[in-house]
């Protein structure tokens, strides 16, 4: 059975190199409406999985094929933290990674066991998501297996980033109608200060859904975005379906939305008329605008915060 699929070009990580650890069916504890995956009974552990030996030398070998990889990512048809042997893998691709990254993306729900934790301490990066923090929308949204409680899951999640010393970033997937309220995002919003991390993703539905439900538009998504604290890394990581026109800023104007929110070069390009982008390339030549790399992603903020930040 293959395990390693890509390599993928992210955006937001790099070249990845992926293993799925559950490639021959869906294993999840959780159902998400919004998983491109058909719908599946939850479960607590997998049923089917495989050693990790083999897993390490079929990435041993596409490591030679493909030597410019930035990053291995543990993903999965479903969860990959419900593989038995996670701690024995993470340790044999730590042997052969060299220079490459270890990064998982995980739905969160396992952080409450100590073994997990302990073992996605070892890893380089981490993505959890964390859809919502009150329980009908949790549930509604997620629907997760019935021994999950998000009281736990919240706790691990705020422990685990204050613990972890590698990159931690957090994904939020919105759903039209469920997650979007303003009650939820605030609600979000207290947590997620609560949380050290390097990047706060807002998504959307991208791909068909397993169950008929609607994803929000960039121009939503923005506005979002605004409504989280401003200390917080926000970047808005679907750009798919946009239905906003481009608008003109003045010089000021570009500097106060960067003040409240930095943007990347993809933001920019969707927001800013070809004026305003000429507004802004002169800022930046007048040094009223800087650009931060922050997370494998350059944002543009006004130079006077990055000066305010330093003093603190």
């Amino acid at each position: 059975m293959n395990f390693i699929f890509g390599p993928v070009a992210s955006r937001r990580f790099g070249t990845s190199l992926g293993i799925d650890l559950s490639p021959g069916k869906k294993q999840c504890n959780f159902d998400c409406l919004y998983c491109e995956l058909a719908p599946a009974i939850t479960v607590d552990k997998q049923s089917e999985s495989h050693q990790a030996a083999e897993i390490v030398q079929q990435l041993q070998s596409a490591l030679i094929e493909h030597p410019h990889t930035d990053v291995i990512t543990l993903t999965a048809n479903g969860e990959p933290t419900l593989y038995p042997y996670l701690d024995e893998l993470i340790e044999g691709i730590n042997t052969i990674k060299e220079d490459k990254e270890t990064l998982i993306l995980t739905n969160s729900a396992t952080l409450s066991s100590p073994k997990t934790y302990k073992s996605l301490l070892n890893l380089d990066q981490v993505k959890l998501s964390l859809d919502a923090v009150s329980q009908e929308v949790f549930k509604k949204i997620d629907r997760p297996h019935e021994d999950i409680d998000l009281d736990n899951l919240i706790h691990s999640v705020v422990q685990f980033s204050k613990e972890f010393t590698g990159k931690l970033f957090i994904e939020i997937l919105f759903v039209r109608g469920l997650n979007d309220t303003t009650e939820e995002i605030k609600a979000l919003n207290e947590v997620l200060k609560t949380l050290k991390c390097q990047r706060i993703d807002l998504g959307t539905i991208d791909r068909p859904p397993a169950y008929p439900i609607e994803g929000l538009n960039y121009q939503e998504l923005f506005e979002i975005a605004h409504q989280f604290d401003t200390s917080l890394p926000i970047h808005i990581a679907s750009r798919k379906n946009v239905k906003t026109e481009p608008s003109a800023y003045s010089s000021e104007e570009i500097i106060n939305t960067l003040d409240k929110r930095p943007l990347t070069q993809a933001d920019v390009e969707i927001l800013f008329d070809e004026a305003s982008i000429k507004r802004l390339n002169q800022l930046i030549k007048e040094k009223e605008v800087s650009i931060k790399h922050i997370a494998n992603l350059d944002f543009y903020l006004p130079s006077k915060n990055i000066t305010r930040k330093k003093v603190k």
